[in-house]
């Protein structure tokens, strides 16, 4: 059949029900229970069958149904409270993000999005980030637009055969039952882009998604305009071979800034959610020099407004291109984006590298074209600045620009229903605003302890019943005879010590560290009088076949006669699943190796429901880690040999969870609630609510990064860029003229080294500057506490005065310095440019002095 033109018969919604159809079509409601509600209020099973989408529900509702409920005056008043709150949430006072040029745009670029598990745009934890970050930036109100691409199959649906094998199936997300419409242009068509390729120019459209306040933006290549083979560039996330996930990444980046552009958009700021994005700076420099920006000035004025985040120290995580892959995609850009191939490679590769190098990093990419660069925790701020040191040769590590922003979760989608009714109750109505508070901290303690103990069974009976649901639904398809299936619906109890564990199974997040001592593991599941009872989910990537032993292993010791009811494995985690187990489990438990574990948000997500985290201190836990809140394993310790740490720590993990997890859990003194624990509970939502959220995230993103950044576009652009032009000229003469520059030995006027607290004592240095001006460097002490081998570990730096003009490069400088605490001290004295972003731009302009007198 050929020429077959389609059309879609959507329900006939009375009047009264109207705002039905507007509700379903912004996600605005997958956050917001009392819209959640509505939906679910019309027909429970039904809402279910959905699969929570309320599109594909109103469609299936019956005519009838919808008549009845536009006479219902109690569905009618809960709708139109629902309604208020929206249009004061999406269509308040404040004017929706329209991103012109005078409204300081935020553009936020990410290769997968989760938002609700109805919306199939993500893997797991970068995507979930991605989407709390636009939900918070919707609560906040902030000018933000978000670009995405549109995955026809988005990340496989994991299924295990009989063995436990993953299996992989890839079903196609059906475009008429997802809240989006295309973008069209002003002959009413679909908005198109183009982007070279090799063979051709590649067409895609734009959808355009809603997340309350915040557009996203999503490209699409499967059009027909497109080749057979090019139309798969964006079927799957994560999916196909080199040449797909790196025209991925171009039609992220570039494709992604020219959606912008055809859309009149023009942001002000861009923030690069991992090195998927980093093609952008390419866009953005060759969209200044077609305006008649040179290079250079186009360079100075992108660096200066690019945000980077890197999420990850392990290798697999910071993307690589061959050269021989990426150079002929470069050439087919050339003619439209006039930067030279040459270019392009040497900037994605580190110094000083060997000349037969040949693969360019996403990552060395991102830092080299961002002046705000950031890891996702303090832990793993520092272990990316140990690891990305190189691009900033001659830099101590502290003052690497390489700042962090901790991660956090979107509160109100995260927090079950029972436990956000008693922070209404205690905290006040607008609590999910101000949860950082001293009053919201307060309002904790206030709850009561049966209160707050019931509200945390109900979870727990809630995940109990959710995952006999899901392991009868799993045997089903495994063909499973009668006992079988009686047995999967039987798994669990309701009333018993539940630990949770769900991520991605790569081999360091070490998922199977139980099984270490199998003896010991099945004691403590069979053990009657405190009985302990795991769940299992996460799917492992489909070409990591270690991941996927992980899982069998699991799979098989769980289907042992004396654990099957105290053990089971969920398949095809997603983001049901995970509220689900976060909203229910007592413990989370979270074993990498660290400091592989960049930051994790998971254990952030169960500890604001009242879940005790039971981690080694890697990512946000060695910041949230108290004794009050859950328990370490280990002291923060990192081990050269992995097997003797994975040895070492799974024999920790047990003794933790014999020895202070299940006693503390079962010590019912006062009755028939685990005081202590209940104390704990408290305690780890205070600390998850006061800091570990996703507003706070976004709150430190704006007045890090993005308030400074819009400030340097302000700044460079004005006055046809004049501004940059004058930072062309600097660099200029910074490069010609830095190597003249020569530092003489700094010298105390005191003789003495031996000072007491509350002294001071003057330090003064010749410097001769060459061709250079005082006013164009910045002659500084650099002074701290030092190591066993007289290094500077903790660094202070202040600004010399000028003291005397010696001749026309020479110059004196001096400075006082205090002795504020005890210890021992090193000083020495270096030369940088003067201005505060000049250490985040460029490597290779600091002198240090030489020592000779």
């Amino acid at each position: 059949m050929i020429n077959i033109q389609l059309f879609n018969v959507a329900p006939a919604f009375p009047a009264k029900l109207r705002f039905l159809e507007e509700l379903a079509g912004n996600l605005w409601w997958s956050w917001h229970n009392d819209a959640i509600e509505l939906f679910r209020r019309i027909n429970p099973h039904m809402w279910r069958e959905a699969g929570h989408n309320p599109l594909i529900f109103l469609s299936r509702l019956p005519q009838k149904r919808l008549e009845t409920l536009a006479g219902d005056d109690a569905f009618l008043r809960h709708m139109n409270d629902v309604e208020k709150r929206f249009r004061a949430d999406v269509n308040g006072n404040e004017k929706t993000c329209e991103c012109s040029s005078d409204d300081g745009c935020i553009a936020y670029f990410s290769l997968e999005y989760g938002i609700h598990e109805s919306i199939r745009l993500y893997s797991g934890g970068l995507g979930v980030l991605a989407g709390d970050h636009l939900k918070a930036a919707s609560d906040d109100k902030l000018p933000l637009v978000a670009i995405g691409l549109m995955y026809r199959q988005g990340y496989f649906q994991q299924y295990l055969n009989q063995d436990g094998w993953q299996q992989e199936h890839y079903p196609e997300n059906q475009l008429y039952n997802l809240p989006m419409h295309p973008v069209t242009g002003s002959d009413g068509l679909p908005m198109h882009i183009s982007l070279p390729l090799p063979g051709g120019n590649l067409q895609a459209m734009i959808w355009r998604l809603d997340v309350g306040r915040v557009p996203l933006f999503l490209l699409d290549a499967n059009i027909p305009e497109n080749p057979p083979e090019w139309r798969i560039i964006n079927a799957q996330l994560y999916g196909g071979d080199r040449t797909i996930r790196l025209r991925q990444e171009l039609l992220l980046g570039i494709g992604g800034f020219r959606a912008l552009q055809a859309m009149q958009m023009n942001p002000q700021v861009f923030h690069m959610n991992e090195g998927h994005a980093t093609f952008l700076s390419l866009a953005r420099i060759s969209h200044f020099m077609q305006n008649g920006i040179s290079l250079e000035a186009a360079t100075e004025i992108v660096s200066r407004t690019n945000c980077f985040t890197t999420h990850t120290p392990v290798p697999a995580g910071n993307e690589m291109f061959h050269v021989d892959l990426l150079r002929p995609h470069l050439e087919a850009l050339h003619d439209e984006i006039n930067i030279d191939p040459k270019e392009v490679i040497k900037w994605g590769q580190p110094p000083n590298i060997e000349k037969d190098h040949h693969e360019i990093s996403m990552t060395v990419l991102g830092l080299r074209w961002a002046a705000f660069n950031n890891g996702v925790s303090r832990l793993h701020g520092k272990v990316a600045r140990k690891m990305w040191g190189q691009l900033w040769p001659g830099r101590p590590e502290d003052e690497l620009p390489i700042d962090y922003i901790t991660n956090g979760v979107h509160v109100p989608s995260w927090m079950s229903e029972d436990n956000a009714a008693l922070c209404n109750r205690y905290l006040g109505a607008d609590w999910a605003r101000r949860t950082e508070t001293d009053d919201a901290k307060r309002g904790i303690e206030l709850i009561p302890d049966e209160e707050l103990w019931r509200a945390h069974e109900l979870g727990r009976s809630r995940l109990i019943r959710s995952c006999r649901e899901m392991m009868e639904k799993q045997y089903r398809a495994r063909n499973a005879t009668r006992a079988e299936l009686t047995q999967a619906k039987g798994v669990l109890e309701h009333d018993i010590l539940t630990i949770g564990f769900a991520r991605r199974f790569a081999t360091y997040k070490r998922a199977t560290l139980l099984l270490k001592d199998i003896e010991r593991f099945e004691a403590l599941l069979t053990n009657e009088d405190r009985p302990v009872q795991f769940i299992f989910a996460g799917k492992a990537h489909p070409a990591d076949e270690h991941g996927k032993d992980l899982i069998r292993q699991l799979v098989q010791f769980s289907k042992r006669p004396a654990v099957r009811r105290r053990i089971i494995f969920l398949e095809n985690y997603d983001m049901n699943i995970a509220r689900r187990m976060v909203q229910g489990i007592d413990v989370w438990l979270n074993v990498p190796r660290r400091p592989q574990e960049a930051s994790g948000t998971s254990g952030m997500k169960a500890a604001i429901n009242g879940g005790l985290n039971v981690s080694v201190l890697d990512g946000w836990w060695d910041e949230g880690c108290t004794k009050d809140t859950g328990w370490a394993i280990g002291a923060g310790e990192e081990y050269d040999d992995p097997e003797y740490g994975d040895v070492v720590e799974s024999q920790a993990l047990y003794n933790i969870l014999e020895n202070e997890v299940i006693p503390c859990f079962y010590e019912r003194t006062a009755g028939d609630m685990p005081q202590q624990w209940i104390h704990m509970m408290k305690a780890s939502i205070k600390m998850g609510l006061s800091f570990f959220t996703s507003h706070r995230m976004v709150g430190e993103y704006y007045t890090k990064f993005y308030q400074p950044a819009r400030e340097n576009y302000r700044r460079l652009t004005e006055n046809d860029c004049a501004e940059a032009g004058k930072l062309v000229k600097l660099r200029q003469r910074l490069r010609e003229n830095w190597k003249e520059i020569h530092i003489s030995r700094p010298h105390a006027d005191r003789e003495t080294t031996q000072f007491h607290v509350g002294d001071e004592f003057t330090v003064s240095v010749e410097v001769n500057l060459g061709k250079l001006k005082p006013e164009e460097v910045e002659v500084q002490v650099y002074y701290g506490p030092v190591d066993s081998y007289n290094q500077i570990i903790t660094s202070h730096r202040v600004a010399m005065e000028l003291a005397e003009n010696k001749n026309d490069s020479a110059y004196l400088y001096s400075r006082s310095i205090a002795c504020e605490r005890t210890g021992r001290y090193g000083f020495t004295v270096r030369v940088v440019p003067s201005g505060n972003d000049w250490n985040a731009v460029t490597p290779g302009f600091m002198t240090w002095t030489d020592g000779a007198a």
